[in-house]
């Protein structure tokens, strides 16, 4: 080896040099710092189609909420003239002159169709929201305590299997008669049970994991169940839970609707309410738009949600991170 290294003609020194060690650099870690949401957000917006629905939502938005703030919608403003009633959009434009509250028609009671579609919106949109976010949240907690612990397990499952049998939409419409039909006469009826089955879903998850090593481990180690299943499991299903929110959101929206197609919904002028005082313009030759087009709106902030909300779940799974 000497003997090679001699016929090369370089120093000893210049091919090899001394390597301090360093107790502070030999506790650095070179591999990159992970970002839970960060990547979460790179996943989602990797696609081209989730950026073109979140501008279809923002544009919802922007019209349930920011519009009828800026506009000064009056239901009962044509009420007592009889040529400003189921107009279509030429005639009501012809009558009016040009407004962006007349380019969808007036109803049968004189009111803007499209000034009355995003008020309603904004109405089934908040109820939505609101019954998610009580839903979610009290049957996300409870769900993982009732999957945690075997006492409250054998007190929950008789509840539920009393509770779930009886037909959801069977028990809103009983509340809703039995109270005035106001909005949160709705958000009441839909949450009074409604976090049952979503606690039964995360209890049904969190069983699965429940034993796993780390779990067992903390357990040992003295911690309460409630922090292990707050702490160790439920963030372990976050993907899980954005799935089932994506599902609970538009599913309070097509309740409202349904309710009140049939007579039973709220007394505000929800999306739902619209569509059933234009269910007689549905089968009326020129007045079809008063329906549909309440119709077609709910239609697509239903499907919007929904498809936002299971794209971000997807991309909230760890293994589509790599």
């Amino acid at each position: 080896m000497d003997h090679d290294l001699k016929n090369l003609g370089i120093p000893e020194e210049k091919l090899f040099s001394f390597h301090k060690h360093s107790e502070l650099e030999s506790e650095k870690i070179t591999a990159p710092r992970y970002s839970y949401w960060q990547s979460v957000f790179r996943v989602f917006f990797r696609k081209k189609i989730n950026i073109a629905i979140l501008t279809v939502l923002a544009i919802v938005i922007a019209f349930a909420y920011i519009y009828p703030a800026v506009t000064d919608f009056d239901p009962y403003k044509n009420l007592l003239d009889p040529n400003a009633k189921h107009l279509s959009p030429a005639q009501a434009i012809e009558k009016f002159g040009f407004s962006m509250e007349y380019i969808l028609g007036t109803s049968g009671s004189g009111k803007a169709t499209f000034d009355a579609i995003w008020n309603g919106a904004q109405i089934s949109i908040s109820l939505a929201l609101i019954c998610a976010a009580i839903n979610m949240t009290v049957g996300v907690v409870a769900g993982a305590i009732w999957g945690f612990s075997k006492k409250v397990d054998a007190v929950m499952m008789e509840v539920y299997n009393v509770v779930a049998n009886v037909p959801y939409i069977l028990l809103i419409s009983v509340l809703v008669l039995l109270f005035t039909a106001s909005f949160w006469t709705m958000v009441f009826a839909l949450t009074v049970t409604g976090w049952l089955g979503i606690a039964y879903f995360i209890r049904t998850q969190v069983i699965i994991i429940r034993d796993r090593e780390y779990n067992l481990a903390s357990k040992c180690l003295g911690t309460s169940t409630i922090k292990i299943a707050l702490k160790n499991i439920l963030p372990f299903m976050t993907s899980v839970i954005v799935t089932l929110l994506a599902t609970e959101v538009p599913s309070y929206i097509s309740y409202e609707v349904f309710l009140a197609f049939i007579g039973m919904g709220i007394s505000d002028m929800s999306l739902g309410r619209l569509i059933y005082e234009a269910q007689p313009a549905m089968v009326t030759p020129g007045w079809e738009l008063e329906f549909w087009s309440p119709v077609a709106v709910t239609a697509i902030i239903s499907v919007v949600l929904y498809v936002v909300g299971q794209n971000l779940g997807d991309a909230s799974d760890p293994r589509t991170h790599l």
